[in-house]
């Protein structure tokens, strides 16, 4: 895996006024990675793709 290779999008999710952003990069194979938009060199969260959507659907619950 290459971070070098993924192309960050800006979570639905996240406030759109530049505060609590959160960035994912799901188009690599076997890989999701989190990170901060605020922080684009600072430290990347990786989940394996089963663990990320059970991730996103239960805190869909939540909202």
């Amino acid at each position: 895996m290459n971070l070098s290779d993924a192309r960050w999008r800006k979570s639905t999710r996240s406030n759109g006024q530049g505060g609590n952003c959160v960035e994912v990069a799901d188009e690599l194979s076997g890989v999701v990675m989190v990170r901060d938009s605020k922080d684009p060199g600072g430290p990347v969260l990786a989940f394996d793709p089963y663990a990320w959507r059970a991730f996103v659907a239960a805190t869909a619950r939540k909202a």
